[in-house]
C-alpha cells in the first residue's frame, strides 16, 4: 500500500476519533495571507480545499515532508484568488543520460 495511502487512511482515522472537534480549515473561506501565516505557524496542516477535496500543506522551508519528498509548489483556491502554496512530493528525477 503507497505510504500517501496510508498516511490519508491514518489522517481519516484520527479525525473519525476525535469526533470532528476540529474541522479542517478550509482555503476558499481564507486570504492567501491568512493561509500563508497559518501554514508558517503550523509548519504542516490538512486543508480543505473544494467540496471533496483535501490534502497535506507545508511551509517552504523546513523537515516536514519524508524523505525522499520534497516541498513542491502548488496552488489552492482562497477567497481572494488562487494562492501558491507547497505540499510534498517526490522530486522529478528525469535526467538525460
Amino acid at each position: 500500500m503507497p505510504m500517501r495511502r496510508i498516511a490519508l487512511m491514518m489522517a481519516a482515522i484520527l479525525l473519525a476519533a476525535t469526533g470532528l472537534a476540529e474541522a479542517r480549515p478550509d482555503t476558499r473561506t481564507m486570504s492567501c495571507d491568512q493561509l500563508r501565516q497559518l501554514l508558517q505557524s503550523r509548519h504542516a496542516v490538512v486543508l480543505t480545499t473544494g467540496p471533496n477535496t483535501y490534502d497535506r500543506y507545508v511551509r517552504q522551508f523546513g523537515n516536514e515532508c519524508d524523505w525522499p519528498e520534497v516541498p513542491m509548489s502548488a496552488y489552492v483556491p482562497t477567497r481572494d484568488g488562487s494562492c501558491p502554496v507547497y505540499r510534498c512530493e517526490e522530486p522529478v528525477t528525469n535526467f538525460p543520460d
